[in-house]
């Protein structure tokens, strides 16, 4: 029986390669498709892949491309999807498939994406192809899940540039943490940590002032001050407001 079981597969092998480095494009195209619909992903994608070349230039080169990167994105090879999407957007940019193609090159790129702590660049690349997708297809078929995803994108990178201004807080150099926390703001006023950051100013201020020798604490002392009163006059309901209104009160006994 084990005999039997490895001549089978040994004769399905030997037809598929017969089929891959056949000429023959309706039996290699019929067959792609089958093994597409069978779920043989990494078969359709090396069928298809073959195919490239003997259907260039005939009408259905736009079906085989498109395919080609259905099946590596269906075998979960993202890297190698979104390089055969962007190949078929170039040639076949009016096509039926090529918003899908778009969409799912995006689907790619969203995919490469890191967490904050690691390299941006992904993510910077993904938001462009969505905001190309978003001026293209305003009311696309998967507009909303691209608006969605960006809007997470971008709160990614919120945080990335909060938490490496924090990062000079945590380490106790206050002076440095007030500029940066400021030039986070500075950069985009509508950081979505933006009452954190205004709060970590303030904390800086205060702990620079603090710190400093006794004749520059009063200067510094009014840097704080001005701090206190942006951050309240914002967010006056701040959790935060208990602990910056003793130390505004403390300053200004001083």
């Amino acid at each position: 029986m084990a005999l039997l079981l490895l001549a089978g597969v040994s004769a399905c092998k030997s037809q598929y390669d017969k089929i891959l480095e056949s000429s023959d494009v309706d039996a290699k195209y019929k067959a792609a498709f089958e093994y597409f619909n069978g779920g043989k992903y990494t078969r359709a994608a090396q069928l298809f892949e073959s195919l490239t070349l003997l259907t260039n230039g005939t009408e259905r080169h736009d079906t085989v491309m498109y395919y080609l990167g259905l099946s590596n994105y269906s075998n979960k090879d993202y890297y190698t999807a979104e390089t055969n999407f962007q190949q078929y957007l170039t040639y076949f940019p009016q096509s039926s498939f090529s918003e899908m193609a778009e969409f799912l090159r995006i689907d790619c790129l969203y995919r490469a994406t890191l967490r904050y702590e690691l390299d941006q660049t992904p993510t910077y690349t993904c938001i462009t192809a969505m905001g190309e997708y978003l001026r293209e297809h305003p009311e696309g078929a998967n507009s909303d899940i691209i608006r969605h995803r960006m809007q997470e994108l971008s709160d990614r990178l919120d945080r990335k540039a909060y938490e490496n201004a924090k990062i000079y807080y945590t380490l106790e150099d206050y002076l440095a943490a007030r500029v940066a926390l400021r030039n986070v703001l500075k950069d985009n006023a509508e950081n979505i940590y933006r009452e954190e950051i205004l709060y970590y100013t303030a904390m800086s201020s205060y702990k620079y002032a603090k710190m400093s020798v006794v004749e520059k604490q009063k200067e510094r002392y009014l840097t704080f001050q001005d701090d206190y009163l942006n951050f309240v006059g914002e967010y006056p309901e701040s959790s935060h407001r208990k602990e910056l209104d003793g130390l505004y009160n403390k300053v200004k006994e001083k």
